[in-house]
């Protein structure tokens, strides 16, 4: 997962938007069926250049990673090919950013923020709004899990998806993923935080797909975070996702409440 990360007392670790602004890209993974993942969003910065993913959790809100700087960007929705014209795609201009009020930079800490977009998404086949989930279970290792996304799809060269891929992950425990042959407690892996990837490496979300949902058993659990840099899909650098805990499901509750 190495390049949609945030700023950590290592160097190793760097943040996504650093890197040219990409999102995080697929590794190991394969494109879905056109607007299959139809609470997939493509979120743009400033510049028109896409920075990370995210997800369709209301009609006007999006939720995504805080590290992402999609200020001044816009949200489109219904993609499947990035450069195809596609008479699924809206587009929106995003009326307010709200980072978490915890959201740490330099731990990784509270990575999630919440979009409100100028206007209603029209919900069709191809644009759907993902479920909170009703309960913040903590996945257990080993559980199979799937990250989505339109980022980088090989550490070297790196090469960028057009379409949406998807990948399967396995949860890995905290205390193996904090131990001295993964991340070594730099940044710790909290319980706000799943970690994710696969023993022998190979699978992972990469620079470019930040924000994205992580799902389990078909429910929302978790955000694209962080990883290594320059690390994408290695054994010992599985990607790092925010957690929807219950206090990050209160907070976004209340914040969008009827709006």
């Amino acid at each position: 997962m190495g390049a949609f990360l945030t700023l950590s007392t290592s160097a190793a670790v760097i943040l996504l938007v650093i890197r040219g602004g990409l999102c995080v890209d697929i590794i190991g993974g394969n494109e879905v069926a056109p607007h299959s993942r139809p609470f997939m969003a493509l979120i743009s910065g400033a510049n028109g250049k896409p920075m990370c993913g995210g997800a369709l959790i209301k009609e006007n809100w999006v939720l995504t990673a805080a590290h992402c700087k999609v200020e001044g960007g816009k949200v489109t929705l219904g993609v499947h090919s990035q450069s195809a014209r596609e008479r699924e795609k809206q587009d929106f201009q995003i009326a307010k950013l709200i980072r978490h009020p915890c959201y740490c930079f330099s731990c990784n800490e509270n990575d999630i923020m919440l979009l409100q977009l100028r206007k209603r998404a029209k919900l069709n086949k191809a644009v759907q709004v993902i479920p909170l989930p009703t309960s913040d279970d903590d996945p257990k290792p080993g559980t199979i899990c799937t990250v989505a996304g339109w980022g980088q799809t090989r550490k070297n060269p790196r090469s960028l998806s057009d379409t949406l891929r998807e990948v399967n992950l396995t949860v890995i425990s905290r205390h193996t993923c904090n131990d001295k042959n993964h991340y070594k407690n730099d940044p710790v892996i909290t319980d706000n935080m799943i970690c994710a990837g696969a023993t022998n490496g190979g699978k992972d979300s990469c620079s470019g797909d930040s924000g994205g949902p992580l799902r389990c058993n078909n429910v929302m659990r978790g955000i694209t975070s962080f990883g290594k840099a320059n690390k994408c899909g290695a054994a010992d650098s599985p990607g790092v996702y925010t957690r929807l805990t219950k206090q990050y499901l209160q907070w976004i509750r209340k914040t969008i409440g009827g709006a």
